[in-house]
């Protein structure tokens, strides 16, 4: 049935009349608009977990080359993406590779990390009007796929997405994926997806209210919708309130449940956040409560055949407590007190910092109720803003996260620290 929706989606979309808007008329051509940039990144995860769990670090260095054409003139362009990217291990290994939530590179059937690897991908794109339909391997980036560029290489995914932008304030989007390629792994089909569909679109209502909608179908092993409302209000020049509320919905499949072993099917969890800012300066509080009979709590990401994840991207999170816990586990609330200051108004443009403090609680597990968990998260980031190095950043990140002993079928207590340097260069 989705599948069917998809194909009528697109048809309007291509057979649009009343269209407001026409990228494909500014074209300037194949090779003009074209670009070609490459991003170098050293990345380093250390997680020091508590009772009595092994420590996992690791510690990389990656080369990832994008290239985007412009498309042909006429009524119809034509163009193409291609990337490639390169890995390095640089760690020693010594048995704290292997981490699920690092990741990295993935344990071979050895049980050793990989020492480096490699993979490309390619996509042909077709523009009509401003409605393009985009083939082969591609970064989604929507609520109910979301590629994972959290680690040292990003995911990517197999398939055809057509996004429209025809109306002014509107972009629709219908898709299927037939392959995943995980970001520790070499191989198109790396992830163990079978397909996914999505639909969906966003309209920005008002220069202050911006809302989305969109709904995913990944074979065998669930169903989930996504809905989304943020408002910002302007106060005064250097002032603002910004509410924003993120909703899933997830329905697992039958087969799924018996397979993965989850103890029903399932979940809806939302958040709201408020956030006001004033000059160098915001605050944020939050709120996020999941609920329903499933086990699993918010399912997402990760890869079908690794503890029961789901394949649908890695970022497949739009909630506001999501740092290194999710805070998604069943029955559980959470609440956020966040932080964040610009250090351009104390004379160091490009440096930033963020705090957030984040406790949950009325976890369910398989053997009890009541669990609780906390986070404290710090980052600091600085982006060079002149000379050789611009755009050079350098990433900082903490979290002290604590798992109640009823929580710790869910959670595990740990420190974890990242260090991530990104170089991006744009070659043309």
């Amino acid at each position: 049935m989705l599948n069917k929706r998809i194909s009528l989606i697109a048809l309007g979309m291509l057979s649009a009349t009343q269209a407001m808007a026409n990228d494909q008329a500014e074209s300037k051509g194949f090779v003009e608009d074209s670009s070609l940039k490459v991003l170098l990144r050293n990345a380093y995860i250390n997680r020091d977990y508590k009772d009595g769990n092994p420590d996992k670090a690791e510690w990389g260095q990656a080369a990832i080359g994008t290239f985007s054409s412009g498309f042909t003139q006429g009524t119809v362009g034509v163009g193409v993406d291609a990337f490639g990217m390169y890995a390095l291990r640089l760690d020693g290994g010594k048995g704290r590779t292997g981490a699920q939530g690092i990741d990295f590179f993935k344990k071979g059937d050895s049980g050793s990390a990989a020492d480096d690897l490699s993979k490309g991908g390619a996509a042909v794109k077709f523009r009509l009007s401003s409605t393009t339909l985009t083939y082969g391997d591609q970064m989604p980036v929507l609520p109910v796929l979301s590629y994972d560029n959290g680690r040292l290489l990003p995911e990517s995914f197999t398939g055809t997405l057509i996004t429209s932008k025809e109306i002014k304030g509107l972009e629709l989007n219908a898709g299927r994926f037939t392959a995943e390629s995980r970001k520790s792994a070499e191989g198109r089909d790396s992830g163990g997806l079978k397909s996914i569909n999505v639909l969906g679109g966003s309209y920005q209502f008002t220069e202050q209210f911006k809302a989305a909608l969109y709904a995913s179908d990944v074979e065998d092993v669930l169903k989930k919708q996504y809905v989304n409302a943020n408002y910002a209000f302007p106060i005064d020049k250097d002032q603002s309130l910004t509410l924003d509320f993120n909703g899933y919905r997830t329905k697992l499949d039958d087969a799924y449940v018996r397979e993965s072993g989850a103890t029903g099917d399932d979940n809806k969890i939302w958040s709201l956040a408020a956030t006001f800012a004033t000059g160098a300066h915001s605050f944020t509080l939050a709120h996020q409560r999941s609920t329903g009979d499933s086990n699993l709590g918010y399912a997402y990401g990760g890869y079908q055949k690794d503890q029961g994840r789901v394949g649908d991207g890695g970022n497949t999170i739009y909630l506001a407590n999501s740092y290194w816990s999710d805070f998604n586990a069943e029955d559980e609330r959470s609440w956020q007190l966040g932080y964040g200051l610009d250090f351009t108004t104390f004379g160091v443009p490009g440096l930033t910092y963020n705090f957030a403090y984040v406790r949950g609680d009325n976890i369910t597990t398989s053997t009890s109720e009541g669990g609780t968990e906390r986070e404290i998260f710090n980052q600091f980031k600085y982006v060079v803003q002149t000379g050789p190095a611009k755009d050079l950043s350098v990433r900082l990140r903490s979290s002290v996260l604590r798992v109640s002993q009823k929580s710790s079928e869910y959670n595990v207590s740990g420190n974890e620290v990242r260090v991530f340097v990104d170089y991006p260069i744009n070659v043309f």
